[in-house]
């Protein structure tokens, strides 16, 4: 029967090319919605946790209260030590230390002399050691504009922009001026190795990446860390996962009241990410389902309509002898196959728009100049594999739904009144 239905639909365009199209039409916008809303917070998220805040952190207590200042006065002492505890008893997690500084870079001329200068906030991270993963996180080869990465110690990379405001070069040298972890005056010089974008303004608009070993050197920070982030071997936050270890981690120090005492917090405990998070999620599932309501109530009316349109037919076939509730179900079934074809193509349709997007993306630099978030200013689309099913929810549902509303006539109809119309 099935066979038999098909042929009908694909024979009779008038019946099922207008549904078959607007199933397509709203099926495509529901799965490139879906796409683009869960790249433009997906990215969003993991820039965040690249840079800032991990999967988890493991910090002071007295740096955790006043992260946002990157106080290195209050860092890790023995970060070594602590590093290869994390290693051994998480070993399902990579585990790296961090510096974040601020300070002043100073441009000399050819004699010397200062030609400009201009402030820099700064992430120490390990460039030089075999098998780091953090030129990864920090997708450095792919934002690098200009040089090369560092490969020798005293070489540092700026962000372009902020090279371009200076009229600085890779091979260029300059003069990183900060504080100490004591408090002291630091200084020390460095090469520039090459320029990076970040795609981010917070982040393009001033900041330098030197390797950890330089960082502890010039900040006299040996064996400490202002950080120790944890990283899941997936790349993708678990928060089940990260609540369980962080619990795990803070219970063996629940007794020390040193303000020194090492804890772990979750990314979700950061910088405000538990609201963006939940806000994040709960925007993104309601405008899914606002719009596949309002898809189905489009797709539903298409349905009912094409119903309506036939009721000559049920008259007919009913007095041809075919049963009212045999006509009910092949109705039902039409809806079904017309659905499922429009579903499928338009599914194919929204994930070919949204495999243009999450590889182009949109730039939306140009509105976020001012912008203190960290989140990329090319913002792409995510191809999820909700994305492949989402769209058949209102693509069948509602032209079934509408079919079976339409067909509730062909109990109501009675072959005394078909004669009549047909006079």
């Amino acid at each position: 029967m099935i066979r038999f239905l098909l042929k009908g639909i694909l024979g009779d365009k008038s019946r099922s090319l207008l549904p078959v199209i607007v199933v397509c039409i709203g099926v495509s916008l529901t799965v490139l919605l879906n796409c683009w809303l869960k790249g433009v917070m997906g990215e969003s998220l993991v820039m965040n946790a690249n840079f800032d805040t991990g999967h988890v952190k493991v910090m002071t207590r007295a740096y955790a209260q006043e992260a946002q200042q990157m106080p290195n006065d209050l860092a890790i002492l023995g970060a070594d030590t602590l590093t290869e505890q994390l290693k051994k008893t998480y070993p399902d997690m990579d585990w790296v230390k961090r510096i974040r500084f601020g300070g002043m870079i100073d441009f000399p001329d050819e004699q010397g002399e200062t030609r400009a200068q201009g402030p820099v906030v700064g992430w120490a991270v390990d460039l030089l050691s075999a098998g780091s993963k953090e030129a990864t996180r920090f997708n450095i080869k792919k934002s690098l504009v200009n040089g090369k990465l560092p490969s020798t110690a005293g070489e540092a990379l700026i962000t372009h922009d902020f090279a371009e405001k200076f009229k600085v070069n890779p091979g260029d040298e300059f003069t990183l001026f900060g504080s100490t972890m004591e408090g002291s005056m630091a200084f020390k010089n460095f090469v520039v190795s090459g320029t990076v974008r970040f795609g981010s303004n917070v982040l393009d608009r001033g900041a330098i990446i030197i390797d950890m070993a330089d960082a502890q050197q010039a900040l006299g920070m040996e064996d400490a860390a202002g950080e120790i982030l944890g990283y899941f071997t997936t790349n993708q936050y678990d928060n089940a996962k990260a609540t369980a270890i962080t619990t795990s981690f803070n219970a063996k120090y629940t007794q020390n009241t040193d303000e020194f005492a090492p804890v772990m917090l979750r990314l979700r405990d950061q910088g405000g990410m538990a609201e963006y998070i939940d806000y994040s999620t709960t925007m993104g599932s309601l405008m899914v389902f606002v719009f596949v309501l309002a898809m189905s109530v489009v797709l539903w009316n298409t349905g009912l309509l094409g119903g309506l349109r036939r009721y000559t037919e049920f008259g007919v076939r009913l007095a041809l002898g075919e049963e009212k509730n045999h006509i009910y179900a092949t109705l039902i079934y039409e809806g079904i196959l017309i659905g499922t074809i429009g579903s499928v193509i338009g599914t194919g349709i929204g994930l070919s728009i949204s495999y243009y997007l999450q590889e182009v993306g949109v730039d939306i630099g140009g509105s976020m100049k001012n912008s203190t978030l960290m989140m990329p200013s090319v913002v792409r689309a995510a191809i999820t594999p909700t994305a492949f099913y989402i769209g058949f929810i209102p693509g069948i549902f509602s032209v079934v739904l509408g079919n079976a509303l339409a067909g509730i006539g062909i109990y109501k109809r009675k072959t005394a009144q078909l004669f009549k119309e047909l006079e």
